[in-house]
């Protein structure tokens, strides 16, 4: 901010009207906002100015501040293109270009309008990227746009280490009720909850409400004015709770959070660290609780290994969860590979010993042959006749000392002679050999 209060005094010796001489790209309205306000309290006995440009609201007084002219502007893409368009505004003076929240303008595909908005702008500039992470497509826009830019990682992409994860495993049955459960039985201060819809985070708001909470909703579908006045309630206090979609998870300073609760979980390991990234600031002591139902549990597997270890599982003791189980399933490691020092020793013992009896191969193998000799009755298999005694089988003898029985069965030497005489043989041996069986 510090570069765009510079470039401001530099301006304030010009004529007017003023021109536009630093611009700030951000992804939401709340954020531009904010951001705005920083540069005001910065900016404090500097005669200059600055605007928001963004959708939502009317563009005529955006038209008419625009023409008396301004030092700084902080634009979402889509509204600034419009003014573009309508050559309302033009970018031929600007000496500063920052992209705030980069990663989440490439998440809610924002870079083809950014590109467009880069062609208004003179060559000879400073661009400055700001931004969580730092995917691919950043990088790439950055190897195309700037001219040897320095990369600065200020830490390791990963939550503040002053914020504390848990897992509360549920099903979507019965997740509203826990989370009303969670929310009274836990001490907090303000808490934001995080849904995956617009929709469920307008009814969740207002079920919470019902059940006595002061709470306000913050998703899209909502106007300008009704989104401000949520914020700015959230951040004076009048409401304890702010149920949002990931609008709110970019960017959005309010101190006080004590609490992160993802009512759903996120779709990607960035939106987990920006959302949990809204507690803990300041190296504050953070919570982040999560509402996780069994298809969560492969993104919880990258969280865990972003994180370097494994998230505590917890049950609500008094909670009634109707028949379901929490801990029906291990915590997930973030080491799979690792998987030797899981092993029982009976694993062990099969991997030297695959053959041992008792061993999982071997107890498969039984299977199948149990299974084969039933398909076909009085089929000699492995070298047992199907007849029994005493309930088992019993052992064929050798061929030489193998004598004639009673019943259908006869001996070896009696089958091959009417083989070779080519008779069919008894009612078994034809059944044999329709079955793919051969005696010989």
């Amino acid at each position: 901010m510090q570069h765009f209060i510079k470039a401001a005094r530099e301006e304030v010796k010009s004529t007017s009207p003023k021109k536009i001489r630093s611009l700030v790209i951000a992804p939401t309205r709340e954020l531009a906002d904010q951001i705005n306000e920083d540069i005001r309290t910065l900016g404090v006995g500097i005669n200059f100015a600055s605007l928001t440009l963004y959708g939502g609201v009317n563009k005529k007084p955006q038209d008419k501040a625009l023409a008396k002219g301004t030092d700084i502007v902080v634009a979402c893409p889509g509204r600034l293109l419009d003014h573009l368009t309508a050559r309302t505004v033009s970018l031929s003076n600007v000496e500063i270009l920052v992209l705030d929240e980069a990663d989440t303008m490439c998440d809610m595909g924002f870079f083809p309008d950014v590109r467009k908005i880069l062609k208004y702008l003179p060559h000879q500039k400073q661009t400055l990227f700001f931004a969580a992470t730092m995917p691919q497509e950043i990088r790439d826009l950055s190897a195309d746009l700037l001219d040897h830019p320095k990369f600065v990682q200020m830490d390791r992409i990963a939550p503040a280490k002053t914020v504390s994860h848990a897992i509360y495993p549920t099903t979507n049955k019965i997740k509203k009720r826990m989370v009303i459960h969670l929310l009274q039985q836990t001490r907090t201060g303000q808490v934001m909850v995080f849904t995956r819809t617009k929709r469920r985070a307008r009814f969740l708001a207002a079920d919470l409400e019902k059940s006595g909470f002061r709470v306000a909703p913050l998703q899209g579908n909502m106007s300008q004015n009704k989104r401000q006045q949520a914020i700015a309630g959230f951040r004076k206090g009048e409401y304890d709770i702010l149920v949002a979609t990931d609008i709110a998870s970019r960017g959005l300073d309010v101190s006080e959070v004590t609490h992160v609760i993802n009512y759903d979980m996120p779709q990607t390991v960035d939106s987990y660290i920006h959302r949990i990234g809204r507690t803990g600031r300041a190296l504050n002591i953070g919570e982040a609780f999560t509402l996780s139902v069994d298809e969560d549990e492969t993104l919880i597997r990258k969280v865990e290994r972003v994180l370097g270890q494994p998230i505590e599982r917890r049950r609500l003791d008094t909670f009634d969860y109707g028949g379901f189980s929490p801990h029906a399933k291990k915590p997930i490691d973030p080491n799979p590979n690792d998987h030797l020092k899981h092993q029982t020793f009976e694993h062990k013992l099969d991997q030297e010993n695959p053959g041992r009896e008792g061993s999982s191969r071997h107890k498969s193998q039984s299977n199948n042959k149990n299974i084969r000799r039933g398909r076909t009755n009085h089929r000699r298999i492995n070298g047992y006749s199907s007849n029994t005694e005493n309930g088992q089988p019993k052992k064929r003898g050798k061929p030489e000392d193998t004598k004639s029985s009673a019943g259908p069965h006869k001996s070896r030497n009696y089958r091959n002679k009417r083989q070779e005489k080519g008779t069919k043989g008894t009612s078994n041996t034809g059944t044999r050999r329709r079955n793919g069986f051969s005696s010989k």
